[in-house]
């Protein structure tokens, strides 16, 4: 029995299910060897001409609800005996400095730079059975449903194995604002917060706590420059010779040894300068410090100004806190909103005022939407998994969408050459609320965020005697609408 795809099945014993069959999958890539390069004249195709040099993904995890951000519906005010049958928005919608765009009360920052923005109110998910965050995430960030027979790359990972880094100093890959240890699910989080059989020197670089980056990019305290360097050369002689040495192929080693050797020229550089947010001026600071995914936006600035290829910021996921709205949703969704409206708005207008944003993709996205009654989408077996399940709303924590929706989803684009003041796509004005123009699958998403920044969909790599595409089996379209 699959029971990933079986509705009936307790959602722990899925979780539990899943994350032994991604450890399989992660213990089989250390003995991958060499990933093959396959060539257009063996796949029949061309790279595109690149319209960005780096990409920032800023990341809504847990589920950001499109009717109270960027795809507003009929408001429906709270009142004691609202009928949940009748909320589809809870925040009234506000105007944009676009005519025909409107968006979510409490996003006005946001609102003043949409005419640098594309906003695709259009982009879906497949029904996967048991609607699991982190199989959401996992399809959303490698593109591939899990599990697979092998460890999946993130798409910051495929960036930078065929691009490689803009500054050779800075990691071409970083992660910030995602804490992997001491969280729920962490085990999940790690199987896509990864380069998978690319190997260590593709990963991310993480950095949790955006104020504390300075401190990753400095040898320890009160260590000398000798020492150090000492240290530097016993980590490579353990890793050639240590335990991985027969639980890791050769070319996974010589992997993790360049990502150490990696590690160890951007500590001795000037440009770790990059990673501290303490250089720059107070008034930006104050500008974007919201809390921690403020600060990671700022971060992220300063990283793509020193040459970063690829970053992504999240509003980190953790079970049932920020957009992971299963009670409240409208109280958190608001809390939301004060957090991510002003440093995403500051972050498009320093990175115009840089002149980078022309040549950066900016992608605000999250892997569903929400609703206040359905789960999944319309004619989904999915288990309901809302805390509470009422017709009527009689207490405020009541008031919010508080169930996984997948049928319609909203995706806002800045920069790397996508059209400014652009709407795509479509979803219904009353609920169900899905996507009923132009939809937008995961794969082509990533197809449209991969031409963009010049990687053909059917960019392949041969891993253990088969194509391994950027794309599921190369089969992504871009959405070529939205270029400029």
């Amino acid at each position: 029995m699959n029971l990933e795809h079986d509705p009936t099945t307790p959602e722990h014993i899925v979780r539990r299910d899943f994350v032994k069959q991604l450890a399989a999958a992660g213990a089989a890539s250390l003995l991958a060897g060499e990933p093959r390069s396959l060539s257009a004249a063996e796949h029949g195709f061309k790279q595109p001409e690149a319209t960005a040099d780096s990409c920032i993904l800023i990341w809504m995890g847990g589920g950001m609800a499109a009717p109270d951000t960027f795809d507003p519906k009929r408001y429906s005010p709270f009142e004691s005996g609202l009928e949940v049958s009748s909320m589809l928005s809870t925040f009234p919608a506000i105007d944009t400095t676009v005519d025909n765009i409107k968006i979510c009360e409490g996003l006005e920052k946001i609102g003043q730079v949409m005419d640098r923005a594309t906003l695709i109110r259009s982009a879906v998910q497949p029904d996967l059975g048991s609607i699991l965050h982190s199989r959401h995430q996992y399809h959303w960030h490698t593109g591939y449903v899990p599990p697979q027979t092998v460890a999946c790359p993130h798409l910051g990972a495929w960036m930078a194995k065929v691009l490689g880094p803009k500054n050779p100093v800075i990691p071409p890959f970083i992660n910030i604002g995602q804490r992997l240890e001491g969280v729920g699910e962490k085990e999940e989080l790690k199987a896509f917060t990864t380069a998978g059989f690319f190997g260590s020197e593709f990963g991310p670089m993480n950095l949790p706590y955006p104020e504390q980056a300075s401190q990753s990019v400095q040898p320890p305290k009160g260590m000398t420059a000798g020492r150090f360097s000492n240290r530097h050369k016993l980590f490579k002689e353990l890793v050639k010779s240590g335990p991985l040495k027969e639980r890791a192929s050769d070319y996974q080693q010589e992997s993790m040894v360049r990502s150490l050797e990696n590690a160890y020229r951007l500590l001795s550089s000037k440009d770790r300068e990059a990673f501290d947010i303490e250089l720059e001026p107070k008034e930006s600071r104050e500008i974007y410090d919201t809390g921690r995914f403020g600060r990671g936006c700022l971060l992220a600035k300063r990283l793509v100004e020193s040459g970063a290829r690829f970053v992504e910021v999240t509003t980190e996921y953790v079970p049932f806190l920020h957009w992971d709205t299963h009670n409240s949703g409208h109280d958190t969704v608001a809390r939301m909103h004060s957090e991510m409206d002003r440093p995403i708005a500051q972050l498009i207008l320093d990175l115009e005022a840089s002149e980078l944003l022309d040549r950066t993709l900016v992608i605000i996205a999250s892997e569903f939407s929400r609703d206040a009654l359905i789960e999944g989408r319309p004619g989904s077996k999915a288990n309901d998994q809302a805390t509470f399940k009422v017709d009527k709303i009689t207490e405020k924590k009541h008031y919010g969408l508080h169930r996984h929706f997948t049928g319609g989803t909203s995706v806002v684009m800045f920069g790397g050459g996508v059209k400014k003041g652009f709407l795509y796509g479509k979803t219904a004005d009353e609920r169900p609320l899905i996507a009923v123009e132009n939809p937008v699958s995961v794969t082509d998403l990533h197809a449209t965020i991969m031409t963009a920044m010049g990687i053909s969909p059917k960019t392949a790599y041969d891993i253990e005697g088969r194509p391994f595409y950027v794309t599921e089996d190369g089969k992504g379209k871009p959405v070529t609408d939205i270029f400029a």
